[in-house]
């Protein structure tokens, strides 16, 4: 663990109680991942974890080659040499007094987990899993911006508990006009007709970083990928359907709830995807 430039173990890591992050839930963070130990993607997700702090007028203490060389610190410091690991980085508004007001709290934290990556098991890839389309509706943009990757969860976590109860291992969720629009931790995307389509930005979803990196993938593939506003009815004519995310990679879905999703097997475009994914990664992070 590293909390505001001091590395130490778990038991040992502290956070004042009077920090915003746990009191208001004021910050934001991002997650990532190594392959052959290099955080994968760390440009996107830097510039990603900016963004969101900038929307909350939050300030970054770090420069970007500084925040690398501190997870690259922390990574070495409990992982040794030879496991690859997930990485969280947390940067929150600060200590203050219980007031809203930022004056309150001028020094952000900076905090950074590390722990082995431990993958998802290969059963997660060759047999898909199943989603769960819950009642909990996603944040309002006008509520609650989306692209702001913020600590606060409570929306998230609510609706992954609803899944959960019912056996999924993730949870679809829509927006307020009904529209499917993400998963709890995960992207999501349809595969009709060949085209690989997921949810616009604008349905009120986070730019995830996956996402992205597997629409510029599906490109050069050849294949149609694009944007389109999608509702439950189009659970019944995809063929095919994936979440993306950092630790899931891309992740099959051959059912949502009691639906199977085209043949009810994890379809040949998702594969296709997943194996372009996985060389990819490997290409940008090569020894």
């Amino acid at each position: 663990m590293f909390v505001n430039g001091r590395i130490t173990d778990a038991a040992n890591a502290t956070v004042p109680v009077f920090d915003h992050g746990f009191l208001y839930g004021e910050g934001v963070y991002e997650t990532l991942r190594t392959y052959h130990r290099i955080p994968f993607l760390f440009d996107r997700h830097a510039a990603r974890l900016r963004h969101s702090a900038a929307l909350m007028a939050l300030p970054v203490p770090f420069e970007d080659e500084a925040l690398l060389a501190d997870m690259e610190r922390t990574m070495a410091a409990h992982l040794g040499d030879l496991r690859e690991a997930y990485i969280r980085v947390l940067l929150t508004r600060g200590v203050g007094e219980l007031t809203y007001n930022p004056a309150a709290t001028p020094v952000p934290t900076v905090v950074i987990i590390v722990k082995p990556f431990a993958p998802p098991p290969a059963a997660t890839f060759t047999r898909g899993i199943r989603l769960s389309l819950v009642s909990v509706r996603r944040n309002h943009p006008l509520a609650l911006n989306p692209t702001i990757k913020s600590n606060n969860l409570i929306n998230n976590a609510l609706a992954m508990q609803e899944a959960l109860r019912s056996g999924a291992e993730e949870a679809l969720m829509r927006n307020q006009q009904g529209e499917l629009v993400e998963c709890s931790q995960s992207n999501f995307f349809v595969v009709r007709g060949g085209a690989v389509l997921t949810p616009p930005l604008a349905a009120g979803l986070l730019p995830g970083i996956t996402r992205a990196f597997v629409m510029e993938l599906a490109e050069e593939l050849g294949l149609q990928a694009h944007e389109a506003r999608l509702t439950p009815d189009d659970l019944r004519t995809a063929d095919e359907a994936f979440i993306t995310g950092t630790t899931r990679e891309i992740t099959p879905v051959v059912r949502v709830d009691d639906l199977a999703i085209g043949s009810g097997e994890p379809g040949r475009v998702t594969a296709r995807l997943l194996d372009a994914f996985r060389a990819r990664a490997e290409e940008l992070t090569a020894p």
